[in-house]
């Protein structure tokens, strides 16, 4: 199968016509994605601050880590599910639209941050936990994540004034 029939698959299947021709479910699981979306990006901002160097109240930087992870996990899970429910009701549109597109590689460049933080600087965490300011990989994984972050809200933002 193509990308494109895969793409037209996903637009014609009982779950992509359900959402389209639904006066409700659209807004409803658009509403519950923007939830979820904004509760990973306050956890992971509560966490990017830390790490660029702003206390914690009564935390180290591995004990935050810890409490909000689940927290940023759960919401992202669920943001990722209604963001694939919603792209099915236009698979065609999203797919070609260039902000959906930028999203896309934006949260694919967080991921990596991510990792390349948990590879490095994450590893050796107890050196510097309680310590401000936080190593140099630290803030600079901080702070690029909060950047991308805030880019990612733009364009998901952007893409309902783009969408036809």
């Amino acid at each position: 199968m193509t990308w494109s029939g895969f793409l037209q698959a996903l637009y014609g299947s009982a779950v992509g016509s359900g959402i389209r021709e639904s006066g409700v479910l659209f807004p409803w699981i658009e509403s519950i994605h923007v939830l979820m979306a904004t509760t990973v990006v306050g956890t992971i901002a509560i966490v990017d601050l830390r790490l660029i160097g702003y206390p914690s109240h009564r935390r180290g930087a591995r004990q935050l880590i810890l409490d909000l992870l689940p927290f940023t996990w759960a919401a992202f899970a669920l943001a990722a599910t209604t963001g694939s429910l919603l792209f099915t009701s236009n698979a065609l549109g999203y797919a070609a639209n260039a902000q959906f597109i930028s999203k896309m590689v934006v949260l694919v460049l967080a991921g990596i941050n991510m990792a390349v933080f948990h590879a490095t600087a994450y590893q050796r965490i107890g050196q510097w936990d309680d310590a401000l300011p936080t190593p140099l990989g630290a803030r600079i994984a901080g702070a690029t994540s909060l950047i991308l972050w805030i880019v990612i809200v733009f364009l998901g933002r952007w893409i309902g004034f783009t969408m036809q």
